[in-house]
């Protein structure tokens, strides 16, 4: 029975520390299929009081954001990091590595930020994080927006989009790590990568997404 107490402690018993399919230079405390947590449904996680656990898988959209930002550190360097939907904290671990002047992990799951910080603490760099909604909240001086794998339901997606292309009129760069999903923007948008990205069946019912970076264009 999987059981919730101090967040870091939950984590650290029901997550394995292990390097992401695409991104082996970042491990994250990730669910596996040999851990409690990985096949709890979602009324079981009601239960014991703990939110779907988005932080505790490295998503495809997510990993294919941070291969690009390491092997393009520059789009990142000396500026400072948003790392919207933060979930893991994947994204902004690869942006401080590429040597990022700050970096913020927003995620509304107050479980997401503890993993953040462990997960920044174990890849040795440093990570700020929060459990605020920022949608619709003005720029707090980030020069780059960071979004993995955030397209996935409406009315969420509309308001992500109308936010950050606000943000993109401004003169922020938006960038977005995405395998498909339904809601994504279907125009002003350039396709910057594309990846295929190993994931699990139980998650994606797939082994591997195409799945491609994008930036966030004015319209």
């Amino acid at each position: 029975m999987v059981r919730i107490g101090d967040p870091a402690r939950f984590i650290r018993e029901n997550t394995e520390f292990l390097p992401s399919p695409l991104v082996p230079e970042i491990r994250l405390h990730v669910a596996s299929d040999a851990l409690p947590l990985w096949e709890m449904t979602e009324e079981e996680l009601e239960q014991v009081g703990l939110p779907p656990p988005f932080w505790a898988f490295a998503w495809a959209g997510g990993q294919a954001l941070a291969r690009y930002i390491l092997d393009n550190p520059d789009v990142v360097r000396g500026k400072r990091i948003l790392d919207f939907g933060a979930g893991s904290g994947l994204d902004g671990i690869a942006a401080a590595m590429s040597g990022a002047t700050s970096v913020l992990g927003a995620d509304v799951d107050p479980f997401s930020v503890t993993a953040i910080r462990l997960n920044a603490e174990m890849n040795n760099v440093s990570v700020l994080s929060v459990a605020d909604d920022l949608v619709g909240m003005p720029n707090q001086g980030w020069d780059v927006v960071l979004v993995g794998d955030m397209c996935y339901e409406q009315p969420l997606a509309g308001r992500i989009e109308s936010w950050l292309r606000g943000f993109v009129a401004d003169g922020v760069t938006v960038l977005i790590g995405d395998p498909g999903r339904t809601y994504l923007p279907k125009s002003g948008m350039e396709r910057l990568a594309t990846y295929n990205v190993e994931t699990s069946r139980a998650l994606e019912d797939n082994d591997v997404r195409r799945t491609n970076v994008w930036r966030l264009l004015k319209k």
